[in-house]
């Protein structure tokens, strides 16, 4: 299998135990070309929690792609959050915000959608748009081209609007025009998948794939913990898979494959008539 493995909102510091070595065999299990991590590693930005998300992270034995979410910098400590709000998190995973993942199969380029002005909200700068977009428009033919960011850029529940990226509408067309297959995302613990088409072309379209919260109790309502997977199995085809973790059997199993189909112009992927999923109410 030729995957990486995305996963969002650990919140080290409320974590599972159960769930974190379920994960573990996933991975071990899967072999991902990387696993990526869209922000919230941990509850509260605290050293101790950023440890043990360090620690889990030593155990994958693969490459690891991080971007910070908004619990990942500090709340309380108001000294920190105005003068080193990544402090901690650059001392456990780097001075890189916005890293870059670059295989013969997969690009993935990291987005620092946190700002320490804000609460929780994301934003995005042109300056990040116009990054992002020159990286897309070079990568290489062949390539399954994803951007990762912490915050949602589209909402499956009316609700979440308020929780949408600022700056999306200038980002989202100008991704999806310079070849974006996928845009991760999670902050908002609902794992889904929905396409946003492009201005240019009527069957050129990009995939919002968000997760749940990978390993803490804090779930939204019923949905279990839960984390996706990209698999590329050849350069013709490509596939967005939904990893739930089941109490009962105490591991992760495969609740959806939605399957998309990719041109051969490198990477773009074209619209396809269908989405088959074994989850109702997960829109296409």
């Amino acid at each position: 299998m030729t995957c990486v493995l995305h996963m969002s909102d650990p919140h080290f510091g409320t974590e599972q135990p159960a769930v974190v070595q379920a994960l573990l065999g996933l991975v071990s299990h899967l072999k991902p070309q990387a696993v990526l991590i869209g922000g919230d590693i941990t509850q509260r930005a605290r050293n101790s929690q950023f440890r043990s998300a360090a620690e889990f992270v030593g155990q994958l034995g693969c490459p690891v792609l991080c971007v910070p979410g908004n619990h990942d910098l500090p709340l309380f400590n108001v000294f920190a959050r105005l003068f080193r709000p990544y402090g901690n998190y650059m001392r456990w995973f780097g001075k890189d915000l916005e890293p870059t993942y670059d295989s013969d199969e997969f690009l993935v380029i990291g987005v620092n959608t946190t700002r320490a002005q804000r609460h929780k909200d994301g934003e995005v700068s042109p300056r990040q748009i116009a990054r992002v977009r020159r990286q897309l428009l070079a990568a290489r033919p062949g390539q399954v081209r994803i951007v990762m960011a912490h915050h949602p850029v589209r909402a499956q529940v009316e609700s979440d609007r308020a929780n949408l990226l600022h700056g999306r509408q200038q980002a989202v067309p100008e991704w999806v025009d310079a070849g974006a297959d996928f845009i991760l995302g999670g902050h908002i613990h609902l794992p889904y998948c929905m396409p946003v088409h492009s201005v240019l072309s009527e069957t050129r379209r990009t995939w919002v794939l968000q997760a749940g919260t990978a390993l803490s109790h804090r779930v939204r309502g019923n949905v279990p913990n839960s984390v996706n997977v990209i698999d590329s199995e050849t350069p013709q085809s490509c596939f967005a898979e939904r990893w739930d973790f089941d109490v009962a059997q105490g591991q992760f199993v495969r609740v959806q494959r939605l399957d998309v189909s990719r041109s051969l112009a490198g990477g773009v992927l074209a619209g396809v008539p269908e989405i088959k999923s074994t989850l109702a109410g997960v829109h296409g």
